[in-house]
C-alpha cells in the first residue's frame, strides 16, 4: 500500500469513527509522526479527504475535520430520499435475489450484534454496510452507484451518532432487514416504501435526540 494510501485509509477511519471530531486540525507535521509518515503522503491525504467533504481548509487554523450540523443532516436525508429509493427499485430489477435474501435473514439476527461486548458496534455496521453495497452493486447504473458511493462517506459518520442507542439501532436492523426481503422478493413499490420508513425514523431519531452533534 502506498504511504498516501495508508495515511488516507487511516484518517478517513478515523474521521468516520469520531476518533476525530468535526472542527479537529489535521497538522501535517504532528499527522506524520502519528502516522509515520513523510509529509507529501499527508498532502496527498488530506487532498482527498477535502474532495470527498471530510475535511477543509478553515482559514488561520489549516485543514479541519467537517463539521456534521442538523441543516446538514437535513440536506442529507432529503438526498438519501431521493437516490436510495429509487436505487431500492432499480435492485428488485437487477440484484441477485439470494444475496439480498441472506441479508435479509442476517439482520433479523442483528440484535446478537448489539450485545456482544462490541460499544463500537462494528459487526452491527458492517452488516448494515453490506446492504449498501449490494444495493450499489446491483443498481446496474454507473452514475448511480457513484453518487451513492460519495453519499455513503457521510452517511456512514452520521450513523455513529445512534451507536450508543441499542434500541434505536435494533429497530434500524428491521427496518433494512424489511429492505432486504422487499428487495429479495422483486417488490419495488413495497422496498422504496420501507426505505422511505427506514429514512424518516433515523432523521427523526437524530432530530429528536437531546444530545448536540459532538464537535471540539
Amino acid at each position: 500500500m502506498r504511504a498516501s494510501d495508508k495515511a488516507y485509509a487511516a484518517l478517513r477511519s478515523d474521521i468516520i469513527e469520531w476518533r476525530l471530531p468535526p472542527g479537529t486540525v489535521l497538522a501535517e507535521v504532528e499527522l506524520s509522526e502519528r502516522l509515520g509518515v513523510s509529509r507529501t503522503p499527508i498532502r496527498e491525504a488530506l487532498a482527498r479527504l477535502n474532495a470527498e467533504g471530510l475535511a477543509e481548509p478553515q482559514k488561520g487554523r489549516g485543514v479541519v475535520v467537517t463539521d456534521i450540523s442538523m441543516d446538514h443532516v437535513r440536506e442529507l436525508f432529503e438526498l438519501r430520499s431521493a437516490l436510495e429509493c429509487r436505487a431500492a427499485e432499480l435492485a428488485c430489477e437487477r440484484g441477485d435475489r439470494e444475496v439480498f435474501l441472506d441479508l435479509h435473514l442476517q439482520l433479523e439476527n442483528a440484535g446478537a450484534l448489539l450485545t456482544d461486548g462490541d460499544p463500537d458496534r462494528h459487526g452491527y455496521y458492517e452488516l448494515a454496510g453490506a446492504l449498501d453495497c449490494a444495493i450499489d452493486d446491483a443498481v446496474g447504473n454507473s452514475y448511480l452507484a457513484q453518487a451513492l458511493k460519495s453519499l455513503r462517506v457521510h452517511l456512514v459518520r452520521i450513523r455513529r451518532l445512534s451507536r450508543d442507542n441499542t434500541v434505536r439501532l435494533a429497530a434500524a436492523a428491521r427496518e433494512h432487514s424489511t429492505i432486504a426481503l422487499a428487495i429479495a422478493n422483486g417488490r419495488a413499490a413495497v422496498a422504496s416504501a420501507a426505505t422511505t420508513v427506514h429514512l424518516d425514523n433515523s432523521l427523526q431519531y437524530l432530530l429528536a435526540s437531546s444530545q448536540p452533534l459532538p464537535t471540539i
